[in-house]
């Protein structure tokens, strides 16, 4: 029989951040501090109209699109969060989850050949995405010496006449960097200049922590070229409701919903009702949630500091990126090592790029009682180390 599994997809590597987190699920005793999930039950008045939806049997499609007071909402809520005007007709669309409108985006902008530019460290979908998008994925390797911001020149080192968009995944995963106004008016320049498309990922932009998120399409000459991707997830613990949302510019917006009809048709009709209350009056929630984590964000970065453990401090979503260069071992080592030895499970540097080697990523969406415990395995296992 012939090979039934396309080329592209059996070279694509399974996430790293799956592998442990499978393990932990069979390590009696395992604390897990690998996943990016938000320990916060969805706010209750969200998902009180998520059962009115049921209740109401509002069990049917939506619009492939998405409901309109939802997208409606989505407008409001840039218009006052960054100051960006969308169309709620054509120029927003609800997806499943932020993930699937980076996919979508990528097939629906991108022709075989074209480049993508990728920094990494960053969230895992970024590069299988391009690759079954039949782009050619360009990593761009972000360097803890600049807190892992993104620079123009490192922009343009990689740019090529085949180059079409730049993926810009800030706040980041998995470091916690963000780009601030003066960096994203930097890289503006640049995408204005060679005439690219940014696909900005801003699913944490309420986890931040040092002022107040900027979105790159809000700046000048930068809306027409920026799909910008957020969703429900992170900001409102709702993860399990699988909601995101894509704005753009129409005639891409309008394919990428080409491609969503017949795939998927809409999103969960019950997660959009719960949505549509999230952005209403979810504000005060996230507020809880947001300094929440900053107490743990000060918290775990004070505990690195007293076990001589280096790490930037990062400004941006419910993750930390130590350094264990100095212990000699790689990534995927110490992290094997410090589940094996301490059952304590953190995902190695490596599953967010090649240049994440000698680090390793803790999540902190975890509470505070967690992370005490779980720093106390890893201070024994660091000390053990040093003997």
């Amino acid at each position: 029989m012939r090979n039934p599994i396309a080329d592209k997809v059996i070279d694509i590597k399974p996430s790293g951040i799956r592998k442990f987190f499978d393990i932990v699920q069979e390590t009696e005793g395992a604390i897990s501090l690998g996943v990016g999930e938000p320990d916060f039950d969805t706010p209750w008045h969200i998902r009180d109209e998520g059962i009115y939806s049921l209740e109401k049997g509002r069990t049917f499609y939506t619009s492939n699109a998405g409901l309109k007071e939802l997208k409606e909402e989505v407008v409001n809520y840039l218009e006052r969060t960054q100051g960006i005007t969308y169309q709620a007709a054509g120029q927003v669309f609800i997806t499943v989850g932020g993930s699937e409108a980076i996919d979508l985006a990528m097939r629906a902008m991108v022709n075989p050949g074209d480049e993508v530019l990728i920094p990494q460290p960053s969230y895992v979908s970024y590069e299988p995405c391009a690759i079954l998008a039949d782009a050619k994925p360009v990593i761009i390797e972000l360097k803890a010496e600049n807190e892992f911001r993104l620079t123009p020149e490192e922009v343009l080192e990689k740019v090529t006449d085949k180059t079409k968009i730049l993926v810009l995944p800030f706040p980041n995963n998995p470091t916690g960097s963000i780009m601030d106004k003066s960096d994203l008016e930097k890289i503006a320049k640049v995408v204005i200049e060679k005439d690219l498309y940014v696909i900005s990922d801003e699913i944490y932009g309420e986890l931040t922590y040092n002022g107040k998120h900027v979105s790159i399409a809000s700046l000048p000459g930068m809306q027409e070229r920026t799909i910008l991707i957020n969703g429900f997830s992170k900001a409102y613990a709702m993860t399990g409701w699988r909601l995101g949302y894509a704005c753009g510019p129409t005639e891409i917006i309008k394919q990428m919903v080409k491609i969503h009809q017949f795939a998927i048709m809409c999103a969960p009709t019950t997660s959009q009702y719960a949505g549509i209350e999230a952005l209403r009056n979810g504000d005060d929630d996230v507020a809880m949630m947001r300094e929440q984590y900053n107490q743990r964000r000060r918290y775990l970065l004070n505990e690195f500091k007293d076990m001589g453990l280096e790490c930037f401090e990062p400004f941006g979503a419910f993750y930390v990126f130590p350094s264990i260069k100095k212990f000699g071992m790689s990534s995927d080592e110490f992290a094997t090592r410090l589940l094996k030895e301490e059952k304590l499970a953190v995902v190695p540097g490596t599953a967010f790029g090649d240049c994440g080697e000698g680090f390793i990523r803790i999540s902190y969406a975890y509470s505070l009682d967690d992370l005490k415990k779980a720093m106390e395995r890893l201070r024994r296992f660091i000390d053990n180390l040093n003997k």
